[in-house]
């Protein structure tokens, strides 16, 4: 009997544990798909790792509030450093991308907006060309030219001491941004080529395919010539003044530095910014026609490779 005992209790014990490993291995396959495990009275627990997990991540935020709210003066100087730091070298990005386009790309839209200028303003001469036998023979006292509307090419500029940029380079009416970046703009007050007065002109000396780059290249004596449909009109160069303002707006007077004064010369004058890559003051040279000639007749002497 104590024997039979000893065996049932073994077995019942067995038996027992069987059945509890078989509840835990059970409760592991959970609806819910956390894994759980049943104590004694059938209460559930989380599964100790992912109970692990949880504290891990609660305990990195805290330490990270902690960091947070422990910063130094001098961690929080770094930081605010650092952010201004940030700031500076994108403004230095957009600076050197605006100084690309001002001074790169600007040269190139500009130069073909010249060269179409340039073949708009041969085409229409070329149309209006009188008959053969008919000769055009300009006062010197009047232009031979209507005045043309704001934006309309009307002449040609040829300078050889700045032939690089300074060859059949577009006169357009007209002063204004949109004007200068397509060749030299003729200050619309000022009088026409080979009118008596002040025939003025401005353009870029930087930027917008830069015409006037070498004035400081220039010298007494040379020669400026200018191409309408009708005439040749060569203008030499008698001074110049490199240590204007934007206002010094006289220069292009029909007598430069005397308003009330009535012109009697056939004078040219020509403005750009200075120095190069800037515009705090200008450069002005004054020249007086020296030659005419009708366009037929060719090129002035010496003047070769123009636009036929």
């Amino acid at each position: 009997m104590a024997f039979a005992d000893g065996v049932n209790g073994r077995f019942n014990s067995t038996v027992a544990t069987v059945t509890v490993r078989c509840v835990v291995q059970y409760s592991n396959c959970a609806s819910d798909g956390t894994i759980k495990r049943y104590g004694a009275l059938g209460v559930g627990v989380e599964n100790p790792k992912r109970s692990r997990r949880s504290t891990n991540v609660g305990t990195t935020q805290r330490q990270q509030e902690s960091a947070v709210n422990t910063m130094t003066i001098g961690d929080r100087a770094r930081w605010v450093s650092r952010g201004i730091g940030e700031v500076f070298i994108t403004l230095g990005v957009l600076l050197l991308l605006m100084c690309v386009y001002q001074l790169w790309w600007t040269n190139i839209q500009s130069a073909q907006q010249i060269d179409a200028g340039r073949q708009q303003i041969v085409t229409e001469w070329h149309a209006e060309q009188p008959d053969p036998g008919v000769t055009v023979q300009p006062s010197p006292s009047s232009t031979a030219i209507p005045v043309p509307k704001y934006g309309q090419g009307f002449a040609l500029l040829y300078i050889p001491r700045m032939r690089d940029k300074v060859w059949a380079l577009p006169i357009i009416q007209g002063t204004d941004k949109d004007v200068l970046a397509r060749g030299a703009g003729h200050y619309e007050t000022s009088a026409m080529p080979g009118d008596v007065g002040n025939f003025a002109i401005a353009a870029h000396r930087s930027t917008h395919d830069e015409p006037f780059a070498h004035i400081d290249d220039l010298r007494v004596g040379d020669k400026v010539y200018v191409e309408t449909a009708t005439t040749w009109y060569t203008y030499t160069l008698k001074q110049d003044n490199p240590n204007l303002t934007p206002y010094d707006v006289w220069v292009v007077d029909p007598v430069p530095g005397h308003p009330k004064a009535i012109p009697t010369e056939h004078l040219l004058t020509m403005t750009t910014c200075t120095p190069r890559y800037g515009s705090t003051g200008r450069w002005a040279w004054w020249g007086s026609l020296t030659g005419q000639q009708p366009r037929l007749a060719g090129a002035p002497d010496g003047l070769t490779g123009t636009v036929k």
